[in-house]
């Protein structure tokens, strides 16, 4: 197999494994724990699923490690595209990856408060309920940090896909795409929380152009050329001149 075309799905597996870990910690277990505006609600859910969110823990890091990985295998596929904009697209993930790594201790507090320890005979249980909607909103807004660089690491990327040659350029432009989409979600949550829900009904749908080169890298990695065959020796033969 081409090293180019192997490299291409490599980097597709990693970033579906990581995709997968993700969607599950982030959207499947957040969605059944957290409740918006609800602090009573949300501890009875931590309490209620401490195993389940225990796993959602351990997928983010997991997800953000492999990610660690993916962005090594991009730059390895990109290096000899723009060895430039290869390194500033590892660079822009790998800023995200301490803060995505240390988003986890706000779930891990709340569970602590959900546990009751010893010092939890200073607060009334509506204190505590309180307390652990807090460390979870902590969690939410770390992620919105690290989304800043989700969407960063995309334009240096879909620059790379545009000039590669072996990957389709539609790709690339899609990525930019979707890097609107993370900028927009993460800069209305940080500046106006309010609309943050109207923002998300048109960021939400251009994040999901980010899927196409996932599953493009996957299923057929890299677009190479086939190499031509040698010339046969008997093309470059002279024939004896007739007498």
């Amino acid at each position: 197999m081409n090293a180019i075309k192997k490299q291409a799905h490599i980097a597709g597996v990693l970033y579906v494994l990581a995709s997968i870990t993700a969607v599950f910690a982030w959207v499947y277990v957040n969605g059944k724990v957290f409740v918006q505006d609800d602090a009573t609600a949300t501890a009875n859910n931590v309490r209620a699923s401490e195993i389940l969110l225990r796993l959602g823990i351990a997928s983010e890091l997991i997800g953000s490690i492999i990610f660690i990985f993916v962005v090594l295998a991009l730059y390895r596929l990109f290096k000899a595209v723009s060895e430039k904009h290869a390194m500033t697209m590892a660079v822009l993930l790998l800023i995200s990856t301490p803060i995505s790594l240390l988003s986890v201790l706000g779930e891990l507090a709340a569970l602590i408060v959900a546990g009751r320890g010893n010092f939890s005979s200073t607060f009334d249980q509506h204190q505590l309920d309180s307390l652990g909607y807090l460390f979870f909103r902590l969690h939410g807004q770390a992620l919105v940090v690290s989304q800043i660089f989700w969407g960063l690491w995309l334009f240096p990327f879909g620059v790379l896909v545009v000039r590669s040659q072996f990957i389709p350029r539609f790709l690339g432009y899609l990525l930019w795409i979707a890097a609107f989409g993370h900028l927009a979600n993460s800069a209305v949550a940080l500046l106006s929380p309010a609309n943050r829900q109207g923002v998300a009904q048109f960021a939400d749908p251009l994040q999901m152009a980010e899927l196409p080169i996932i599953f493009w890298l996957l299923i057929w990695g890299a677009r190479v050329a086939p190499v031509p065959a040698a010339t046969s020796a008997s093309d470059f033969s002279v024939q004896a001149p007739r007498p």
